[in-house]
């Protein structure tokens, strides 16, 4: 058997991404200056890293049958991601995303179509081999669903040795309530500026320290700041920081937090500590910035 996998479970979507020189102004006409398509969604993003990388991983998401879904699988495969794990749907469309990309500064403004096509539930995810996995990161999306997932896999890592579990990992990105009860799961928990700033917080440290006791035992509490870089706090309550690297010139910051995740996980998945994987993750994430799309970031 070889090296085992991480597998992602969350969102995967069509980006279609229009670059424009400056952004629309109101009852104007615009050219774009190009248009791609790109698979886009966090967990997808992260997949796409991990693989670059070097990381065997998987993507466990949702699909409807269609061209749409024709082409983002036909991606995963070039990328080398593992999609045996996809739950096909019948009902529902494949979300989709336009973005507008300003080429004077890399910013993005993501207008998503987002569908009726039900996410991963904890029934789907009964059937994955956990044996198989080294990594599972949770977009935190479904959440009532997502923690079934997560007590499934710690009913099975309490009856393995250490160095047989499987190490977890969290997201929670969007300032919805159901999703915070993701913070007790995870031995690594990536919280967003969004969710932060949401909940009364003015800085990662901040909100590291004020958040930390939602987490389990024994769990990694991260969050990243955007330019200001990121930082974590583990259960020895030493604030570990790593301050971001800016590309000479923004590009394209579309991804940029799901690069920072990934990142931070093959890291750690190597056995490195936390402030060398935080560090890592500030600076793939920051050399990704300056590109358009993700080739080129190793």
């Amino acid at each position: 058997m070889g090296e085992k996998q991480i597998l992602c479970v969350g969102l995967v979507v069509l980006d279609i991404i229009n670059v424009v020189d400056k952004y629309p102004e109101e009852d104007s006409d615009s050219r774009c200056l190009s248009q791609r398509w790109q698979r886009g969604g966090n967990a997808s993003n992260s997949c796409t890293v991990l693989s670059l990388l070097g990381a065997p991983c998987a993507f466990m998401g949702s699909l409807a049958p269609g061209h749409v879904a024709n082409f983002l699988v036909a991606d995963f495969r070039r990328r080398g991601v593992d999609v045996s794990q996809v739950a096909w749907q019948r009902s529902g469309d494949t979300p989709c995303s336009c973005c507008i990309v300003n080429s004077s500064n890399g910013s993005r403004t993501i207008v998503l179509y987002d569908t009726n096509l039900p996410d991963v539930s904890a029934e789907d995810f009964e059937k994955v081999d956990l044996t198989r996995f080294k990594w599972i990161h949770i977009e935190g999306r479904n959440a009532s669903e997502q923690v079934k997932m997560l007590q499934r896999i710690d009913h099975h890592n309490a009856g393995q040795p250490p160095e047989q579990k499987v190490r977890v990992s969290v997201e929670v990105e969007k300032p919805r309530e159901e999703i915070f009860q993701l913070f007790g799961y995870g031995d690594v928990v990536f919280v967003s500026k969004d969710v932060a700033k949401h909940l009364g917080f003015q800085s990662a440290a901040d909100a590291l320290r004020g958040l930390y006791s939602r987490t389990r035992k024994g769990a990694t509490l991260i969050c990243a700041w955007a330019e200001e870089g990121a930082d974590a706090l583990g259960p020895d309550g030493r604030l570990v920081h790593s301050d971001a690297f800016s590309p000479p010139r923004v590009v394209d910051t579309l991804g940029a937090g799901d690069t920072f995740n990934a990142s931070v996980i093959f890291s750690l998945s190597q056995g490195k500590s936390v402030q060398e994987a935080l560090r890592f993750g500030c600076q793939v994430a920051g050399k990704k910035c300056g590109l358009q799309g993700f080739d080129g970031i190793v």
